[in-house]
């Protein structure tokens, strides 16, 4: 084991209750083979992950591959919608699909004609949930997301709750790939992710597959055996955390 988790070790030996980790892998429909790549590496130790996919950049051949994976008899792979086009449409400020420039009306369109090609290629209903790129919309965003029955909104646990019933918010709180990520050296790293375990909330990690090199996809496969064998940690997939009432089972140890 390395010895870089030995905080996220502690942090878990030290929570009362069980620790709940979800995996958030955005932008599918871009480097296939890069996210192939991962959802190997996941379900070889059996995690749920659900991958954020790019309606209009989905292929049919990505599609295939995916409906495989969904028809699992016991499926770890979850696919929901990722924004539309994952297009910037803002002109000033930070990049933004569903942002301050587009009018509502066409916002709804977009999440409405997304949904349906997500679900023509994939052959099925999909989990009510959006994640927008960028982790970024607004507030008409989410009144249309709960207007098309959407349930449950990702974003990051930066943004301000937009406090819609019944649309419940899950934001991610790890950026893998992010400035203060796995690329701060593995040790840091390692002491970011024990104090998200300490701050009590479910442990969201943000995946981008495109971005990910050998060593995040090591790294990664590092933290999930150190899961895989805690007895106080679980990693659950995002619709059933969402919509689940709160976990009361006791906790054990971690400690070797």
């Amino acid at each position: 084991m390395s010895a870089w988790l030995d905080p996220v070790r502690e942090a878990l030996d030290a929570r009362s209750s069980r620790v709940v980790f979800f995996l958030r892998d955005d932008d599918a429909g871009w480097e296939d083979e890069q996210l192939y790549r991962l959802l190997d590496l996941v379900t070889y130790f059996h995690a749920p992950i659900d991958v954020a996919a790019i309606p209009l950049a989905m292929s049919s051949s990505l599609a295939a591959e995916l409906r495989a994976f969904l028809r699992a008899r016991t499926p770890l792979v979850s696919v929901h919608q990722h924004g539309f086009a994952h297009a910037n449409h803002e002109l000033l400020g930070r990049k933004c699909e569903f942002g301050a420039s587009r009018p509502r009306d066409r916002q709804r369109r977009d999440l409405a004609n997304g949904r349906d090609l997500l679900q023509e290629l994939l052959g099925r209903g999909l989990p009510p949930m959006f994640t927008p790129p960028w982790n970024r919309c607004t507030r008409d965003t989410a009144e249309c997301l709960t207007e098309l029955g959407f349930q449950v909104l990702s974003r990051d646990v930066s943004t301000e709750p937009f406090g819609l019933a019944p649309l419940r918010e899950l934001p991610v709180c790890l950026d893998w790939n992010g400035r203060r990520g796995a690329q701060t050296g593995a040790a840091r790293w390692g002491e970011t992710i024990a104090r998200a375990i300490a701050a009590g909330q479910p442990v969201g990690v943000m995946l981008h597959h495109a971005v990910m090199t050998t060593r995040d996809r090591r790294m990664l496969c590092d933290l999930l055996d150190v899961l895989a064998e805690c007895p106080n940690a679980e990693i659950r997939s995002m619709f059933d955390l969402a919509t689940a009432s709160t976990d009361s089972r006791g906790a054990q140890s971690c400690a070797r």
